[in-house]
């Protein structure tokens, strides 16, 4: 029973990894099948479609939310200002990494959502919705140090922008200065909203 369990989470990882290269639309069955290293009826016994398979990929990243991404940052440091800053820098660390080949997994799935089923497209949003719930988090959780009228809600969606838009533009210019110029604009905006 644990060796079907494995087939379908590797079959999971390598399509989630071969979407991520190359986009869903892109990323052809036999590819999946050649890189998880399963025949095709084992492929088919988990997901009876494709789109089957892309909604897997999305509750894994959304399982993997917290534990790969949140986590690591927030235990860097105690402070909230500063754990926003330490999820936006591992970021940065995966674009360099990956030698500018990094594109955020669901920002690049949920461009290619527009013939997706209801239920792909909803997922799509609870990854962005639990992304921008952690940063609102730490926002509320930083209140005591900024202003008032600071809308945690708000400014998460502003902060998930500038990652999505830094991200983009680092990778297809191949210059992590437009990653790092949008990420020293939020730290200079978050300087604003402290009381004074």
């Amino acid at each position: 029973m644990q060796r079907v369990s494995g087939t379908k989470e590797r079959i999971v990882e390598h399509s989630m990894r071969l979407f991520w290269e190359h986009g869903y639309e892109r990323t052809a069955i036999s590819e999946i099948i050649a890189a998880a290293g399963v025949r095709s009826g084992s492929l088919y016994h988990f997901f009876k479609t494709k789109e089957a398979l892309l909604i897997a990929v999305l509750e894994a990243y959304l399982e993997g939310l917290e534990p790969q991404v949140m986590d690591p940052a927030f235990a860097v440091t105690a402070d909230p200002v500063e754990r926003i800053f330490a999820v936006l820098n591992g970021y940065r660390r995966a674009i360099l990494v990956t030698d500018f080949r990094y594109r955020c997994p669901i920002g690049s799935l949920a461009l290619e959502m527009q013939n997706a089923s209801d239920r792909a497209r909803a997922l799509v949003h609870r990854n962005f919705s639990g992304w921008r719930e952690a940063i609102a988090r730490c926002v509320r959780d930083a209140k005591p140090v900024l202003r008032e009228d600071v809308d945690p809600d708000s400014l998460a969606t502003f902060v998930l922008t500038v990652m999505e838009g830094g991200v983009m533009q680092a990778t297809a210019e191949r210059a992590i200065e437009r990653y790092d110029d949008s990420v020293r604009h939020l730290r200079a905006y978050f300087d604003l909203l402290k009381r004074r």
